[in-house]
């Protein structure tokens, strides 16, 4: 144990300094404020200037200022340096440290950040050392100092001093950042829960795995929480309805109302009464005031189906609310302040209506901040199974049926079809087979004559011939049986009433692999 009066006087300064940035480092999460708190000590205690914490941007492999004392934000943008560039250049590329005793005599140092001024007529040292991460040099501390006795054994000691700061300086940086990482782990953790726990908040009649889906996922998930316009662009039953809802049920305005008007629905006339209001006695009829839709959503969602279809006359009057936030209600002067997220929809060309003059420019660009395009059912194919099992799972529990799968042939159908009335068309076949069928499963006699017309089905000129529809009905049997039995071959040899050894064979004369059917659910 060392005693206080075996310390120099320079020694026991060190210490001192070294608790206080100690207890300053270890309390922060803030590695900026703790790091600038740290050079302001040294400034301080140690009559150490300018004192910079410089790292590696790891994006752009340059040496960038962390914090700089008495450095203003000018100055830190100019002090970048390349590895090797300059004297911090060359610690890190070196991984020692290097002191110049007098400043202006070295050619090599930059002076990029010009917070010395003239350094022709002064007397000022620099001490710079590197900053480890384990073995691996992540950045560089450096000081300005100046000795009025000279430069003597004090630098090495000052070098020592710097070595040990910048070790815990190393220390706290890789403290702070693997608790940030932890919280943005947890902060993305506790909003997967929060959704996944409120049903409200879940996104349940979405459906779809495809990569064009996990797109339109992803521009919900940005936009979510976000005041901004968002315009739905996509055919006709699409599923543009339900991303509308899902913005607003996974926004922060969740609790508030979520109003839809279909602007096609309504006559022009009728369409500005029902989004604005009216006065009593506005036009013949109006006995009584009215509020508009844009007052019952206040603090929630509007959602305005085929925005496409609106008149000249309500494009101006809506141009008016998404720029101005207020508008008026029909027969009254009085503005009408109002905070509602605004969606629309759309499945028209508006660049060709705005080219025909069909749509107002100014509108179209209010609306267009962020478009969310809604891909046709027939090119995301790979979601046709998935939404088949969906709707066959919504429709059997809706009319009471045990309805347990779709035939291969009928799977067949669904993915060939090119579903010119996309996901509502197939939710409407989907809903028509299960209130046909009888048994167990949905074959392809239960699916509509529309689908039994594809391409997926034979025409009568080419017909199949008996040995070949013989095997594609075996084929079905037996996958068939793969199913239900989970891929268990000698239960399908059981249920199809057959030998195993039957069974083995027709699998690998048909190339049929009973490990997919494993996970079938029965």
């Amino acid at each position: 144990m060392i005693e206080h009066s075996e310390l120099t006087a320079a020694q026991l300064e060190d210490l001192t300094c070294l608790y206080e940035i100690t207890k300053s480092l270890a309390s922060s999460v803030d590695l900026k404020e703790c790091l600038s708190e740290t050079m302001e000590t040294i400034g301080s205690m140690k009559a150490m200037e300018n004192g910079t914490v410089t790292i590696i941007n790891p994006l752009t492999g340059k040496l960038e200022i962390e914090v700089a004392q008495g450095i203003n934000a000018e100055g830190r943008k100019r002090g970048k340096y390349q590895i090797g560039e300059g004297i911090t250049g060359r610690v890190v590329a070196s991984g020692e440290p290097i002191i110049v005793p007098h400043i202006a005599d070295e050619p090599m140092f930059l002076n990029k950040t010009r917070a010395r001024g003239d350094l022709s007529n002064q007397s000022r040292s620099f001490l710079c050392v590197p900053i480890r991460n384990g073995k691996q040099v992540i950045g560089a501390l450096s000081v300005d100092r100046i000795y009025a006795e000279g430069i003597s054994g004090q630098a090495e000691a000052d070098l020592r001093f710097l070595t040990i700061l910048s070790s815990l300086i190393a220390q706290t940086t890789r403290r702070i950042q693997t608790v940030n990482q932890e919280q943005d782990e947890l902060r993305v953790e506790n909003q997967k829960l929060k959704r996944e726990l409120s049903e409200k908040n879940k996104i349940n009649d979405i459906q779809g795995n495809s990569s064009r889906m996990q797109e339109v996922y992803e521009m919900i998930h940005r936009v979510v929480d976000s005041n901004a316009t968002v315009l739905l662009r996509g055919e006709s039953g699409t599923g543009k309805t339900l991303v509308a809802k899902a913005l607003h049920y996974n926004s922060r305005r969740q609790e508030k109302p979520f109003i839809v008007v279909n602007c096609s629905a309504l006559p022009e006339t009728l369409l500005e009464s029902e989004l604005f209001g009216h006065e009593k006695g506005a036009f013949t009829g109006a006995t009584e005031r009215k509020a508009g839709r844009f007052e019952q959503a206040e603090g929630g969602t509007l959602f305005l189906d085929e925005i496409g279809e609106i008149s000249h006359a309500v494009q101006v009057k809506l141009l008016n609310v998404v720029q101005e936030k207020t508008f008026q209600r029909l027969g009254s002067a009085k503005s009408i302040s109002c905070d509602v997220r605004l969606v629309a929809a759309t499945n028209r060309d508006l660049e060709k209506a705005v080219q025909d003059k069909c749509f107002r420019e100014d509108l179209y660009y209010r609306l267009n901040v962020f478009p969310v395009y809604m891909p046709p059912l027939r090119e995301r194919r790979t979601d046709i199974l998935l939404l088949a099992e969906f709707f066959l799972e919504k429709f059997s529990a809706e009319n009471s049926k045990d309805i347990k799968r779709i035939s291969t042939p009928a799977i067949d159908m669904l993915i060939q079809y090119h579903w010119p009335g996309n996901v509502r068309e197939l939710q409407n076949c989907m809903e028509r087979a299960v209130l046909i069928c009888d048994a167990d499963t949905i074959k392809s006699n239960h699916l509509p004559p529309t689908l039994q017309t594809s391409d997926s089905i034979q025409s009568d000129k080419n017909p199949l011939s008996l040995s070949a529809a013989v095997e594609n009905f075996e084929k079905d049997l037996i996958v068939d049986g793969l199913k239900k039995n989970r891929g268990n071959q000698t239960q399908t040899a059981k249920y199809l009433d057959t030998s195993l050894r039957i069974v083995n064979y027709k699998i690998h004369q048909y190339n049929i692999d009973p490990k997919q059917f494993k996970i079938q659910k029965q």
